[in-house]
């Protein structure tokens, strides 16, 4: 992300039925190519804009959160439309409800938050060629303090800092 003011993403479902507004900038953007992502976006990666879910507005509907198995044990809820069954976004348990990993291509505009970085790309499909130079690739997973924006880890540092029940 660059430093120029952030103009608010809208978002929806496929039908229609869940709506909801992006109101910051993403602390990071994954393009994750593991096989967990793959499988449950039935994709070739998953690309996740990590925001804090008190910057994600729900405008419409009311999405039916599942809990769903991922490959550290430790799960993840997916929030998903109730009538067409469209991931809007996920909370993963280690950041709990603070951090909502919104799902790019349920965005209006999708090509506005291209990936920052490609992550467990030891898995990713033989034919998914990664040609930005610019835009870091791991194997696994990487180290924050390496990858993120100052500020980002800011705005992450502040969220976790929050008594709980505060988000």
């Amino acid at each position: 992300m660059d430093d120029t003011p952030f103009t608010p993403l809208d978002g929806r479902c496929t039908c229609g039925d869940v709506r909801y507004r992006m109101h910051a900038a993403p602390l990071i953007v994954h393009c994750c190519h593991c096989r967990w992502c793959q499988r449950e976006t039935g994709a070739s990666f998953a690309l996740n804009a990590l925001v804090e879910t008190e910057c994600v507005e729900l405008l419409a509907g009311r999405p039916e959160a599942v809990d769903t198995p991922s490959e550290s044990g430790q799960g993840q809820k997916i929030l998903r439309c109730p009538r067409c069954r469209v991931a809007v976004w996920s909370h993963y348990s280690a950041a709990a409800d603070l951090l909502a990993f919104v799902r790019v291509g349920t965005l209006d505009e999708p090509d506005r938050l291209p990936p920052d970085v490609h992550i467990f790309t030891a898995s990713k499909q033989p034919w998914v060629t990664l040609a930005d130079a610019g835009v870091p690739a791991f194997a696994q997973y990487y180290q924050r303090s390496q990858v993120w924006p100052a500020a980002s880890l800011a705005r992450r540092e502040a969220l976790l800092q929050r008594p709980a029940g505060r988000a």
